[in-house]
């Protein structure tokens, strides 16, 4: 203990501490390893027992990365993210990352420093409603009045971080009840043996009857679908889905937040639905006659118009937040509990029930999901000689040349969607990105983030050029901490996703989203940052460089790609519209009209049969 508060009564006790001392204190009892971070006013007496304690602190270069670095190392870990920033606009800053970890259910622990008590409510420097701000975008937030509380509050914390439906959690701590010089921040340490949370009982199992209730409508089932949302990587039920979809012989699509649940390359998978899933995965949920959502909240993303949502289809909804059942798609079998826990209850009814042996005849449809996937895979075409990299063409010689396990994180646009749908994720907790929120600047922290809990595994960011102008400055913290993450920046001089929009939907109005190719200069950016940087603009140059950088393992590594500005996302839903209107690549466009008619045509027959 340190300070001039350590006198003869505080030094007679070598359990005495201060509030400071007892915050780092219990970071070290939750097992915590890193604290991405940046000091500041009113944090900064917690930073000094910092350069004592066992645990790493990571110094970004904006409260921001702070945020996304600690996101990525959960996602990556399954271990609660721990961020530390001080008052005012350290903790306005760390909002986005707050709201970003809220949608997609992200542990994480946000600790701010806070004006001294007698100072709040008096517009004192660097003072702000931290707790009002961030009531919305976390899942439970404190503001500690007195330094004995902040051992039962930061394990508080941590417990509803990471229980439940996970999410964030902020806590506010005033910088008189951490000061060493202030007398009244020193007490006895206690660690907490118990929780008291009365107001807090998630519920973890399932009822028997919901699990029978899911079972019968399973055994019913003829054009069943497997809807699999993050929530089963959050419950850690890869295999438990596995088994279930194996059993039961049911197609399975993962959700973007759940890429890597479901092996891609497994028979059964037919990869992501939604505004720019496959074609496959959206008309197979739109034709089904019932769908199990496993931890998927029916986002807007993926149901397109609600009322045109799978129309024929019954649904069992299995969500440990008693919230998503019926805010959007009104089950038939609701069951609340632990994804991971509810398959495994499943599963066993089913083997109780004979299966796989008694499973029932879906031939037909196994017919019909197999002419989709050979009629309307993924495609492009690929650049000609003279022409610019096509992205989708990078993403498959990155998945090609880098380890099957490489960890990839995602920036938001048309980039993001190309990675979701080109890279081929056999292994769950390979896949970072930001889903609910959809912040761009997302991937270059949160990769750092991933690579810092996971350090011996390769990680790819996969950015666009409107993303990597955002946060690009953490790649300075990546050079100063050994952290060396590899980024791709396909860089197509455009916003994309805006561009397309507009090119599809404003008459090719294109509006404020041209970024030029030139500036900055990516290359000599990246290496001023401390980054080893290449530029590729030729595809006979493409695998080489992807060689060199997952060679380097020293240092971080920026490969600039030269893009195609015109490269569209296909499949694409319109916004506001029904997955049956799901848009094709043009190259398909002639084939989907013929089927479409030949439908419309059929249902006409058989009507006028009736």
């Amino acid at each position: 203990m340190s300070g001039p508060a350590a006198n003869d009564a505080t030094t007679a006790s070598s359990n005495r501490v201060n509030g400071g001392e007892a915050l780092i204190r219990s970071l070290e009892m939750e097992g915590v390893e890193i604290v991405f971070g940046y000091p500041g006013g009113a944090i900064l007496p917690v930073y000094d027992p910092i350069i004592d304690a066992g645990l790493r602190h990571v110094l970004v270069r904006h409260e921001q990365g702070a945020g996304h670095m600690a996101e990525g190392y959960a996602h990556a870990t399954g271990k609660p993210g721990v961020c530390m920033v001080t008052s005012g606009p350290a903790a306005t800053n760390v909002v986005t990352p707050l709201a970003d970890a809220m949608l997609d259910s992200v542990p994480m622990v946000c600790i701010t420093g806070q004006v001294a008590l007698p100072a709040i409510g008096t517009d004192a420097f660097q003072e702000c409603d931290t707790t009002g701000i961030t009531r919305s975008v976390t899942k439970h937030n404190f503001l500690v009045t007195r330094a004995e509380d902040i051992p039962r509050t930061i394990r508080e914390a941590f417990h509803i971080a990471t229980t439940g439906r996970p999410g964030p959690v902020l806590v506010d701590i005033p910088k008189n009840i951490v000061d060493a010089n202030n007398p009244d921040a020193y007490f006895e340490w206690e660690w907490p043996d118990d929780l008291d949370l009365p107001g807090y009982n998630p519920n973890v199992t399932p009822g028997d009857a919901d699990i029978e209730a899911a079972a019968d409508l399973l055994m019913q089932a003829e054009r069943p679908v497997l809807y699999v949302g993050g929530g089963v990587l959050k419950a850690r039920g890869a295999q438990a889905l596995l088994e279930l979809a194996e059993m039961t012989d049911i197609p399975v699509v993962t959700t973007l937040m759940a890429r890597g649940a479901f092996p891609d390359t497994h028979e059964l998978c037919l990869g992501m639905p939604g505004m720019h899933g496959n074609y496959t995965a959206v008309t197979a949920i739109q034709r089904s006659d019932l769908l199990i959502a496993m931890g998927s909240r029916f986002d807007d993303r993926v149901t397109g118009k609600v009322g045109a949502f799978a129309p024929d289809a019954k649904v069992i909804h299995v969500d440990i937040d008693p919230a998503e059942h019926g805010k959007v798609r009104k089950p038939d079998v609701s069951v609340v509990g632990d994804c991971r826990i509810a398959m495994e209850l499943l599963n066993e009814v089913l083997r109780q029930r004979g299966l796989p042996e008694s499973n029932p005849d879906r031939s037909p449809w196994k017919q019909q999901v197999s002419g989709w996937l050979e009629k309307y895979p993924l495609t492009y075409q690929q650049s000609k000689d003279g022409e610019l990299l096509k992205p989708q063409y990078v993403i498959e010689r990155l998945r090609d040349l880098s380890p099957s396990d490489t960890i990839v994180c995602s920036g938001v646009g048309q980039h993001q969607m190309f990675a979701s749908q080109y890279w081929e994720f056999n292994h769950p907790y390979t896949w970072i990105n930001s889903g609910g929120l959809g912040t761009m600047g997302f991937s270059i922290p949160a990769a750092i983030g991933a690579k810092a809990g996971m350090p011996d595994r390769t990680v790819w960011a996969i950015d666009g050029d409107g993303c990597f102008q955002m946060t690009a400055q953490e790649l300075v913290t990546a050079a100063v901490e050994k952290i060396p993450v590899k980024i791709a920046l396909l860089n197509n001089s455009f916003l994309g996703m805006v561009r397309q929009w507009q090119s599809l939907f404003y008459e090719e109005r294109l509006s404020e989203v041209h970024l030029g190719y030139d500036l900055p200069n990516y290359v000599m950016l990246a290496e001023a940052m401390g980054c080893v940087a290449f530029r590729v603009e030729d595809v006979d140059e493409v695998d080489d460089v992807i060689a060199k950088a997952n060679e380097i393992n020293d240092r971080p590594v920026v490969v600039e790609f030269r893009c195609h500005a015109d490269e569209n996302v296909y499949p694409m839903v319109p916004a506001g519209g029904s997955n049956d209107d799901v848009i094709v690549d043009p190259s398909q466009s002639a084939l989907l009209d013929a089927d479409r008619a030949a439908a419309a045509a059929a249902a006409a027959t058989e009507g006028t049969n009736a």
